[in-house]
């Protein structure tokens, strides 16, 4: 019996570290394409490459299971829709909060006889709407967990952040006759076909190694920032109602509009533009 002890603690298998058959089961244990053996152990593609929200890294997360699915569609337990959002969800949800405020802030803004704080509260809102819209693809990364429901809600929130919110501010800021209102019209539909063309196309534009795309299909909704920015700016000189930046043209004719709603036009074009193509950093 000693002999056959001695014969097996000589075996290799038994000779090994502690970490090292931990090694061998990680091995054995996944099958995953994705992942690489960095000579002491397998390293999954989609775990170390986000290891900070501060990091610049885009590259998609991996599609959400089957499980997930199922999460949604089971009705068995009670608060199921609140019980399935993901951090990162409920951070996109924040932009949704603060792009309702900066309309509600617009609409105090008259209730108030033109209080300008309540305008430069509405710009103040859409900056932390963009803080946001940044901050949850960072937390997604960060956990590696992709969501369900997180690319809507994520335009839906965009939608009214840098669609709605920058072109009722630009109402309240003297877009007031009726071609100035189409315009804006106009910008909020091409931000919001802008988004809707984003969710169908995503998947098949041209990706680079990592499975980030390319380029921007047309200009991304939030360069409407933008227009905060301007909007601050002649707020801030006193140059909008009566004293707008730019001035009308056919002034007191049924075709008066202002020439800021002329940028507007552009802008919007721009978003819905497929020939304009913007590399990605």
């Amino acid at each position: 019996m000693s002999d056959i002890k001695e014969t097996v603690e000589e075996t290799p298998l038994f000779n090994k570290t502690n970490e090292e058959t931990r090694s061998i089961s990680n091995a054995i244990a996944t099958d995953d394409e994705n992942d690489e053996y960095d000579g002491g152990s397998f390293i999954s593609k989609n775990s170390s490459r986000r290891s900070s929200i501060f990091s610049f890294d885009t590259t998609p997360l991996d599609p959400p299971n089957e499980g997930d699915i199922n999460k949604f569609q089971d009705d068995s337990t009670h608060f199921s829709m609140i019980r399935n959002l993901h951090l990162a969800d409920y951070i996109t949800l924040m932009n949704g909060f603060c792009a309702f405020y900066s309309v509600v802030s617009c609409c105090r803004y008259y209730i108030n006889n033109k209080d300008i704080s309540y305008l430069q509260r509405s710009m103040l809102f859409v900056l932390l709407g963009m803080f946001f819209d940044f901050f949850d693809g960072r937390v997604a990364r960060l956990r590696n967990r992709s969501s369900l429901m997180g690319q809507e809600l994520d335009s839906l929130a965009d939608l009214i952040s840098f669609g709605m919110s920058p072109a009722l501010i630009g109402f309240c800021c003297g877009l007031q006759t009726t071609f100035d209102c189409l315009g804006l019209c106009f910008f909020v539909l091409c931000g919001l076909t802008r988004l809707a063309r984003f969710n169908v196309t995503v998947q098949t534009l041209p990706k680079d190694k990592s499975g980030k795309s390319k380029f921007f299909e047309g200009l991304p909704i939030p360069t409407s920032l933008f227009w905060i920015l301007v909007f601050h700016i002649l707020v801030k000189k006193n140059l909008i109602n009566e004293n707008l930046f730019g001035g009308v043209v056919f002034e007191s004719q049924f075709q008066e509009f202002h020439l800021l709603t002329i940028g507007f036009i552009l802008h919007g074009s721009g978003m819905i533009s497929k020939s304009l193509k913007i590399p990605k950093p």
